[in-house]
């Protein structure tokens, strides 16, 4: 069987281009947002995504504070991590944590969207987040990406 000229495009690293762009979270919903960074992330909103290379770009959230979230996961929804210890099972809820470190609950949503491996930890760090306007990426020139 013969094809003919039909060859897969795989990305290199030297071909990519690495933008910087600043999405303000101030009343936008934490799984709905954060599904459009992880894609930014990943690079999957450009047409030379390869699965198996980071190719997505950086992303600098602010205003993580003003997130919102439906219904009543405020209290319902709890986040559990565990020292190792028997019986040190810590829970903490979603209010509890959103006044505590509110760009901890965006990154961990993020984080639960990139794939598991050293790849994701590696896109993972593409990712700034902030509670408040300001930010210190000035000299990256980011361009501002509006997320409906």
């Amino acid at each position: 069987m013969v094809t003919v000229g039909t060859k897969t495009y795989s990305a290199k690293e030297k071909d990519i281009d690495k933008k910087w762009y600043v999405i303000d979270a101030s009343g936008k919903t934490l799984g709905r947002l954060s599904t459009e960074i992880a894609k930014i992330l990943r690079g999957k909103n450009k047409p030379i995504f390869t699965p198996h290379v980071d190719c997505g770009d950086y992303v600098i959230v602010i205003n993580s504070s003003k997130l919102v979230v439906t219904g009543n996961k405020l209290e319902d929804k709890k986040y559990y991590r565990h020292s190792g210890y028997i019986g040190n099972l810590k829970v903490t809820s979603l209010g509890k944590l959103m006044k505590k470190s509110p760009e901890f609950v965006l990154l961990k949503a993020v984080k639960g969207m990139l794939p598991h491996n050293i790849l994701g930890r590696q896109q993972l760090k593409k990712l700034k987040v902030y509670p408040g306007p300001i930010h210190p990426h000035k000299a990256q020139k980011p361009e501002v990406l509006d997320i409906n």
